[in-house]
C-alpha cells in the first residue's frame, strides 16, 4: 500500500493557554488543590514554573454575549501571599463555545458553562479555580422563513425552516419561534414549522421569535398527484450501502407533477442473526433522499405523497469485512510517553519512521522499518523541549521536522532535520518566528512547512533551503483556536475550536489565495475542532471530511472514566499510573461542494475517544486512544454510524505490562505503510502489524 499524501497529528484535548494576569480581583467560586478523582491534566509545565498557592481571576464570574470578546486575567500568589511574576497558568473551558486567549475570553454560543484555571501547586499537583461563565445571545436582528417552494398541494405537508441573524450578520443557531397561519381552513402549521395544506386558497404563514416577526405567503392548489412511480434499482445490498430514493409523482393522465413533496419511511423485519437478541437501536437512516441500513434484514421502503403511495422491498445482507490483525514487530518506548510517527523512504532506498516523545526530555527517535518483521532503532535527536508532539517528513524525503512544546526558555518553534543520511538525521536549523506559543501540529510539502503557533494561527515557512528557512505568511481565523491542519491541492483544511472547519486557499488560486496571501474559502460549523482529514473518494467522486473530537474529559457521561492526570507530584507524567480515558468521535461530512456541505455520518464508539485519522484506498486508519487502533471500511457513499454497520475490518489494543503505564492502550497515531499498519501508543511506543487475508470459502 502506497502513501498518497502526508499527514500530521495531534495529542490531547485541552483548551488551555498561558495567562499572565496583572490586576487583582475577588476569588471566583471554589479554589483548592485538585482531588485525585477530578484532577485535570496540566500540559507541558515549564521546568522553571513557580508553585502557586492561590489564583485570582478578573472578573470572578464571566458574563458576555455570543460573538463578544472581553478582557480576562488571572494572577497567581505563592504561599507567602506574594504575587508570582509571569506565572504559568492554564485555563480550560468547560465547553467549546467559550475560548480563552492572551488576556481575553470569547464566546460563540449561549449557555451556562464553567471554566477552570490551573497552576502548579506546592505539592506538584495542580491547584484549581472554577470560574462560572454565562453567555447570552445578542439581540435577534432579522428573521426569515425558508421553504423549497411557495406553492402547496392540498393534503400535503411541507417543512419550513427558520433562519435568524444578528446585527453583525452572524447566524443564530437553535432558533425556535411561535408559528401561525392566517386561515386555518386553508392551511395549518405546527410548532416545528411544518405547514399542512388543506383546501385551495391563499394563506400567510407567520412566525415570531424574540420579538422579531417574519411571514411568507403560500398558494394552495388541488393536489394533482394520483400515483407514485419509484426509480430504485437495488434489491439486495449490504449494511451501510446507500440507496438513492427516487420517485416521480404523476397525475391521472401520467404527466409528472413537479415539486410534489414526497415523504420517505421504511418498515423492517430483522434476519435470524438479529432477532434472537432483539433489535439493537435504529435499524436504518433516511436522510438527504437516501437510505442506508445499519442491520441486516428485510426492509420495505415507503414513498407517500398525499393519498398516493408506493413501496420497494430490499434485502440487506451483513457487511462482513473482518480480517485478523497480527503484530509483526515493535520499537518499544517505555521510559517516556510516545506521540506521533511519520514513515518515509530514505535517499538510500531503505524505509524509516520518525517518532516523537511526549512529556520527556525532548527526543525524536529514528527506526529502520525496511523489514517490518524486525524494526531496528538507528538514532535519536535531542532538542530543547518537554514534548515533541508532532513529527513530519516532506513528501520527497528531503527534510523532517520536530515540533517543540515546553522549551526551557519558553521559546519553542520547530527543528528542521536534514535527511541526506536518513538513518542518522542531523539538525539543519531551528525556526521560531511567530511560533513562540508552542507548536502542536504541522504539515509539510516539499517547499513549504505549515506550523501551528500556540493554537492561535498557522505560520507558512519557506523550506526550499532547510538551512535558511524563511517566514512567508500566516493565517489567523477570528474567535477560533486551531488544533490540526491538512493541506491538499493548495487548500488548507483546519480544525478550529469554536468554529469547526476553516477552509483557506493557500495556493489553489480558485478563490484568489496564494502561499503569500491566504484567502478564506468557507467555514463549516461542527462541535469539534481537533483532528481533520480530507479524503477524495475516486469511485464516487466525492470529497469527505473526517473530523475528530478528541475529548479528554468524560464528565457527564454514564461512565465518566478514570480522570487520569498527566501531571505527577513532580509535575511530570506519572510512571506506572492509572490508565487514561477519552471520549468523542469522528464526524463525516460530504464536502464535495464546499459551499453546501452535508453531515452524512460518523464513526462512534461511546466508551472511547477519537484521535488521529488517515484514509487511504477507501480504508480508515483511526487512532482511537484507549479504543486502540481501528481499521474501517469507508468504501462507497457514507451515511450513518460506521460502527453500527459492521464496517470495522480490524481492531487491536496494545496491552503491554512493561509500558510507561502498564497495560493501558492509548493509540496516538496510525498509518498504512506498504501493506502494513504502523501505529504509536502513548505508553508503549511504536508497533507494526499486518492484516491477514480473509480465508477463502470453498
Amino acid at each position: 500500500m502506497k502513501m498518497l499524501t502526508p499527514h500530521r497529528r495531534i495529542v490531547t484535548h485541552i483548551a488551555a493557554i498561558s495567562l499572565t494576569a496583572a490586576i487583582a480581583a475577588p476569588l471566583a467560586a471554589q479554589q483548592a488543590p485538585a482531588r485525585p478523582g477530578d484532577r485535570p491534566a496540566m500540559r507541558n509545565v515549564p521546568q522553571d514554573a513557580t508553585p502557586a498557592a492561590k489564583l485570582v481571576a478578573e472578573p470572578a464570574a464571566i458574563s458576555l454575549r455570543a460573538g463578544e470578546t472581553k478582557p480576562f486575567k488571572v494572577r497567581a500568589y505563592d504561599a507567602a501571599g506574594k504575587e508570582i511574576a509571569n506565572p504559568f497558568v492554564q485555563v480550560r473551558a468547560g465547553n467549546r463555545a467559550v475560548r480563552f486567549g492572551d488576556g481575553t475570553v470569547t464566546a460563540t454560543a449561549a449557555g451556562k458553562f464553567e471554566a477552570t484555571a490551573m497552576a502548579l501547586g506546592a505539592n506538584g499537583a495542580p491547584i484549581m479555580l472554577t470560574i462560572p461563565v454565562s453567555v447570552t445571545w445578542p439581540a435577534l436582528s432579522t428573521l426569515e422563513i425558508a421553504s423549497a417552494s411557495t406553492s402547496l398541494y392540498a393534503g400535503l405537508t411541507m417543512p419550513l425552516k427558520l433562519k435568524g441573524a444578528h446585527a453583525d450578520g452572524s447566524e443564530r443557531t437553535g432558533l425556535s419561534g411561535t408559528w401561525r397561519t392566517s386561515d386555518a381552513k386553508v392551511a395549518t402549521v405546527n410548532r416545528f414549522g411544518d405547514v399542512t395544506a388543506l383546501t385551495p386558497g391563499t394563506v400567510t404563514v407567520s412566525v415570531e421569535a424574540e420579538g422579531v416577526r417574519a411571514s411568507k405567503q403560500f398558494t394552495v392548489t388541488t393536489n394533482p398527484v394520483a400515483s407514485l412511480e419509484l426509480d430504485i434499482a437495488e434489491s439486495v445490498v449490504r449494511t451501510g450501502d446507500v440507496i438513492h430514493l427516487k420517485a416521480k409523482a404523476k397525475r391521472a393522465n401520467g404527466q409528472v407533477v413537479a415539486n410534489a413533496p414526497i415523504t420517505w419511511s421504511y418498515t423492517y423485519v430483522p434476519d435470524d442473526s438479529i432477532a434472537p437478541a432483539g433489535l439493537p437501536g435504529g435499524a436504518g437512516i433516511v436522510q438527504f433522499d437516501r437510505f442506508a441500513a445499519n442491520y441486516p434484514g428485510r426492509y420495505t421502503l415507503l414513498a407517500q405523497s398525499g393519498g398516493a403511495y408506493a413501496q420497494w422491498a430490499v434485502q440487506v445482507n451483513p457487511r462482513d469485512v473482518r480480517q485478523r490483525i497480527e503484530v509483526t514487530s515493535r520499537g518499544t518506548i517505555n521510559t517516556t510517553h510516545t506521540s506521533d510517527l511519520w514513515p518515509w523512504t530514505g535517499k538510500d532506498g531503505r524505509d524509516y519512521v520518525l517518532v516523537g516523545t511526549w512529556g520527556g526530555d525532548g527526543y525524536g527517535l529514528v527506526f529502520d522499518i525496511t523489514d517490518m518483521d524486525n524494526i531496528v532503532k538507528t538514532d535519536s535527536i535531542k532538542v530543547d523541549a518537554r514534548t515533541i508532539n508532532d513529527v513530519t517528513i516532506s513528501p520527497d524525503g528531503r527534510y523532517g521536522v520536530l515540533s517543540r512544546e515546553g522549551a526551557s526558555n519558553r521559546v519553542n518553534g520547530v527543528v528542521i532535520l536534514d535527511l541526506a543520511n536518513p538513518a542518522h538525521p542531523k539538525i539543519a536549523s531551528t525556526f521560531d518566528q511567530e511560533l513562540t506559543g508552542g507548536v502542536h501540529n504541522m504539515f509539510a510539502t516539499n517547499d513549504y512547512l505549515f506550523a501551528i503557533s500556540g493554537g492561535s494561527k498557522y505560520v507558512i515557512i519557506d523550506v526550499k533551503d532547510i538551512y535558511k528557512p524563511k517566514y512567508v505568511s500566516e493565517y489567523r481565523h477570528p474567535n477560533a483556536r486551531i488544533h490540526d491542519l491538512w493541506v491538499r491541492d493548495g487548500i488548507a483544511y483546519s480544525a478550529q475550536g469554536g468554529v469547526g472547519v476553516v477552509v483557506v486557499d493557500v495556493g489553489n488560486g480558485k478563490w484568489g489565495g496564494s502561499i503569500e496571501n491566504p484567502k478564506l474559502i468557507t467555514t463549516y460549523r461542527v462541535n469539534s475542532g481537533h483532528e481533520i482529514y480530507p479524503y477524495f473518494q475516486k469511485k464516487t467522486g466525492r470529497t469527505y471530511l473526517f473530523i475528530g473530537d478528541e475529548e479528554m474529559s468524560r464528565r457527564g457521561r454514564t461512565w465518566e472514566g478514570t480522570q487520569y492526570s498527566l501531571s505527577g507530584p513532580d509535575g511530570k507524567p506519572p510512571k506506572n499510573g492509572i490508565a487514561q480515558t477519552s471520549g468523542g468521535y469522528t464526524h463525516i461530512v460530504d464536502f464535495t461542494d464546499p459551499m453546501n456541505p452535508m453531515p452524512v455520518g460518523r464513526y462512534h464508539l461511546e466508551d472511547y475517544g477519537a484521535h488521529d485519522i488517515i484514509v487511504e484506498d477507501d480504508v480508515l486508519y483511526q487512532a482511537y486512544y484507549d479504543g486502540g487502533v481501528r481499521v474501517v471500511d469507508v468504501s462507497g457513499e457514507l451515511m450513518g454510524n460506521l460502527y453500527d454497520q459492521n464496517r470495522e475490518i480490524a481492531v487491536f489494543k496494545p496491552y503491554d505490562p512493561d509500558g510507561y503505564t502498564p497495560n493501558a492502550p492509548f493509540v496516538m497515531n496510525a498509518m498504512p505503510w506498504k501493506g502494513r499498519v504502523l501505529f504509536t501508543d502513548f505508553n508503549s511506543g511504536l508497533w507494526a502489524a499486518k492484516l491477514l487475508p480473509k480465508p477463502v470459502v470453498q
